[in-house]
């Protein structure tokens, strides 16, 4: 799970949230016809944020129970792909997943953008799994140890 400092006890200057503010009243065609269908936890009771302000930076839309963060990316975003990678592996390193969904995408094939983050979602929030060690794989608990052993004691 993502770090709820970063985006909750974040502190963030005026300019930056009027900036977020204005996007969210100026939002391009794409991101208007994706929030249309994220808005009112549509998508699977998901609760979506739309242009929150994560890490310094302003994201399209953003699932904080999941830690999911979704941009919707213009032709422009092919020359930023290395600003792109370099904001990716930030907010990376405070727990989230970043999902990029072109324009075009939205437009085409707004049903597979849609599976695509519910998917993206979903393994998000799942735990992981925790896989058991090699080393003991195949040998039985030692006595006292395992799911539900209760204690001797009082």
């Amino acid at each position: 799970m993502p770090s709820r400092q970063v985006v909750v006890g974040q502190k963030v200057r005026r300019q930056k949230v009027e900036r977020s503010r204005e996007l969210r009243r100026v939002m391009t065609p794409a991101e208007k016809v994706l929030w249309v269908q994220l808005r009112n936890n549509q998508l699977n009771r998901m609760r979506f944020r739309r242009q929150q302000i994560i890490a310094g930076f302003i994201v399209d839309f953003y699932c904080h129970a999941a830690g999911v963060i979704v941009n919707v990316d213009g032709e422009i975003h092919q020359e930023l792909q290395a600003a792109d990678a370099e904001r990716d592996a930030i907010f990376a390193a405070h727990g989230f997943v970043s999902l990029h969904i072109t324009n075009t995408d939205v437009f085409r094939s707004l049903d597979a953008v849609l599976a695509k983050i519910e998917m993206t979602c979903r393994q998000a929030a799942s735990p992981p799994v925790e896989l058991p060690d090699p080393q003991h794989a195949g040998t039985p608990p030692r006595a006292g140890e395992g799911p539900g052993v209760r204690s001797a004691q009082p």
